[in-house]
């Protein structure tokens, strides 16, 4: 009609009326589960009431730059195979 291509014409994204109320859900339970990803906090929203989809709670996850924290490293043993309990020291570098 007017000689503009079809792909100009984008329709503006409209976020959820529910967006703020899920976000801020969302930030609390990873809050309070510092240990679990968005798959177990989507089960959680479910089981709050809320009927979500893993994909969008995966959205959001990513958005607000939530992660889970990497777990730490075990300590090497305390023992030795006499039965005694003395951490071994470094003697020289990349000893222990």
């Amino acid at each position: 009609m007017l000689g503009q291509h079809r792909s100009t014409q984008r329709k503006a994204p409209r976020g959820a009326d529910d967006e703020a109320a899920l976000t801020e859900d969302i930030i609390a339970l990873a809050r309070q589960y510092g240990r679990y990803g968005y798959r177990r906090v989507t089960a959680l929203l479910r089981d709050a009431g809320w009927h979500v989809n893993r994909k969008r709670v995966e959205r959001i996850w990513r958005r607000e730059g939530l992660k889970v924290p990497q777990k730490q490293p075990k300590r090497g043993r305390l023992w030795l195979h006499d039965g005694s309990c003395i951490r071994l020291r470094p003697e020289y570098p990349g000893h222990v």
